[in-house]
């Protein structure tokens, strides 16, 4: 038999071959292959009858659950591709996208629905098979070719407006049947990333077209305390760590993954100590680094490691993945020699069709390969490297200013841009500062039009236009920006961020306890009892650590999600009072 040449085609044969099988298990919910396949049909052709087509672009908003594997296999059944968007964006940027790419149909469940949607011309709430009674479970049979755009998945750009990077069934399909997954170690694979990143590529495909299962993680942020129960509960045996969650597994409880067959992790530069740690507690485990970009089909190369493993030099990007191929050139396109330090291209597997709607942009970092078959391209990823003798790459950094903050793509020049509507500024300048704890964080230098202009309306303005990730977590006020002698920003010159003196000191041991880990955790002398942890500088893998450190000090229930809600220790403490005083 032919292999199909789509991802919903190579499903629809792994469901025949594994009808009983579970393919998703959510909470309460489990789904056998052949469930799943009737539920994503019938959806499917309802989708067909609001005039969905071969390619047309459906918006899916929704939390993770079982329900939003079904909207994202029903949308490509439909012969659509799918156009994730995060919760968590503002409404802004979410209008922004379903306009750019025109999609005639958005998917949402209740929860989402309650916070407000985009405006799109048909929407529908999936919930379970609620209004899918009277469609077939019948495959729609829409024929789709390899080259069939499958999904556009949003990254930030550095025109100031997300970018949205198009990839067809043919390289997804590349990457969910590459060799490295023949083993069986993804046998379960926990789905918890944000499904509107390209690491869903591999949480969603790589289980269902091997026979395996997806574990859906409930909605929301997890702390170590919860991956642990699911990683136990569930017999997870293959996950997704970005190199930030991973650093903080290692630290705070590295036996969280005893079970785990295979750990990939990446998206910035490995720790590695961390993998040193995390191969100690756990010596049967696979630590597998990662290198890729979207625009490649998240992996390109990989690297395994194993139990002894020594942190006695940097983690290497690895060897190509199957049917991908690396060149590492200087300025002028030309390989550079073993030693050497150039920006890597790839090539082969995996490059998208370009930016949608964007044909600037795509011919920018879409260019000529003129070192394989004519016609080819290779996708400039900006990344610098260095080729040993065996034909290893090391990372360097990068050669533009793109940054990667809790292993998520930012465009300073797009946080600038957002900044820059608000009308009290004169300029603004957004640069990366490293923590003590290795984790990169923004910081918006800006120089104000009058003293009406405070970080906290800054802040605000932030929050309204952009996603929590690529919200800065200092604003520091300059007379002005400083200039190198050409002209550019001098980063050098600019301050580090000084954090506001404490406000109301502890007065009470449990207050010292919790401002004495707030510090820590952030780094800072003191802290006030009124200080916000996220306003003083906290990031969301900053509050996993701190989340864990209290319930290991204090022997108390709390959730990352709790601590989103109180995130100051004065509003933290009358909640871990009000819960034993409930208890007791």
């Amino acid at each position: 038999m032919v292999a199909s040449p789509s991802l919903q085609g190579h499903f629809t044969e792994q469901a025949l071959r594994t009808p009983d099988a579970i393919a998703v298990s959510s909470g309460g919910v489990r789904l056998t292959y052949r469930e799943l396949d009737e539920r994503a049909n019938r959806l499917a052709h309802r989708l067909g009858g609001l005039g969905v087509v071969a390619e047309s672009p459906v918006a899916v908003l929704m939390e993770r659950s079982a329900d939003l594997v079904v909207a994202i296999l029903a949308v490509l059944k439909a012969g659509g591709c799918y156009l994730p968007l995060h919760s968590a964006y503002p409404l802004p940027r979410k209008q922004w996208i379903v306009e750019h790419c025109a999609a005639p149909v958005l998917l949402t469940d209740e929860a989402m629905r309650r916070q407000g949607l985009p405006e799109v011309p048909e929407v529908v709430v999936v919930d379970g098979e609620k209004g899918l009674a009277d469609h077939p479970a019948t495959d729609p049979a829409v024929p789709v070719g390899p080259d069939g755009l499958a999904y556009v998945i949003h990254t930030s750009g550095s025109t100031g407006e997300p970018k949205g990077v198009a990839i067809a069934h043919r390289d997804a399909l590349g990457l969910a049947l590459d060799s490295i997954w023949a083993d069986g170690r993804h046998e379960r694979v926990l789905m918890v990333a944000p499904y509107a990143f390209n690491v869903s590529t591999y949480e969603l495909w790589v289980p269902l077209l091997h026979g395996g299962r997806i574990v859906v993680a409930p909605p929301g942020d997890l702390d170590v305390h919860a991956l642990r129960g699911l990683i136990a509960e569930e017999r997870i045996t293959g996950i997704h760590l970005t190199a930030g969650l991973f650093r903080v597994l290692a630290e705070e409880d590295p036996g969280c993954l005893a079970g785990v067959r295979e750990v990939l992790t990446g998206g910035d530069v490995i720790a590695p100590s961390a993998v040193q740690r995390v191969l100690e507690h756990n010596p049967g485990l696979v630590v597998r680094a990662m290198y890729g970009a979207t625009e490649a089909t998240l992996f390109s190369t990989s690297s395994p490691m194993t139990a002894p493993f020594r942190a006695d030099g940097p983690v290497g990007v690895g060897r190509p993945m199957d049917d991908v191929r690396l060149h590492v050139l200087d300025a002028e396109l030309r390989p550079v020699p073993v030693g050497g330090v150039g920006e890597l291209h790839i090539a082969g597997r995996g490059l998208a069709r370009g930016y949608f709607n964007r044909p600037d942009l795509t011919a920018e970092r879409f260019v000529a390969n003129p070192f394989d078959a004519p016609g080819e391209r290779m996708y400039r990823t900006g990344d610098l490297v260095r080729v040993d003798r065996d034909g290893r790459l090391e990372y360097l950094g990068r050669a533009n200013d793109q940054l990667k903050v809790m292993g998520f793509r930012v465009e300073p020049a797009e946080v600038e841009a957002a900044l820059a509507r608000h009308p009290g500024l004169a300029h603004v300048a957004v640069v990366a500062r490293e923590s003590e704890s290795g984790d990169k964080r923004l910081v918006a230098y800006y120089v104000p039009e009058s003293d009406a202009v405070e970080a906290g309306s800054l802040r605000a303005h932030a929050v309204e236009q952009l996603p929590a990730y690529m919200v800065p977590t200092a604003f520091v006020s300059v007379p002005a920006l400083p200039l190198t002698p050409n002209g550019k920003l001098d980063r050098r010159a600019l301050p580090e961020p000084v954090a506001e003196a404490a406000r109301r000191a502890p007065a009470t041991e449990r207050q010292r306890q919790l401002c004495a880990l707030f510090a820590e955790v952030l780094g800072v002398p003191e802290i006030g009892v009124d200080d916000s942890f996220f306003e003083v500088g906290g990031q969301s893998l900053d509050a996993m650590r701190l989340v864990s450190r209290i319930r290991a000090a204090l022997d108390v229930r709390l959730t990352v999600t709790d601590f989103f809600d109180v995130p100051s220790v004065a509003a933290l403490e009358a909640l871990l009072d009000r819960a034993e005083g409930e208890r007791g």
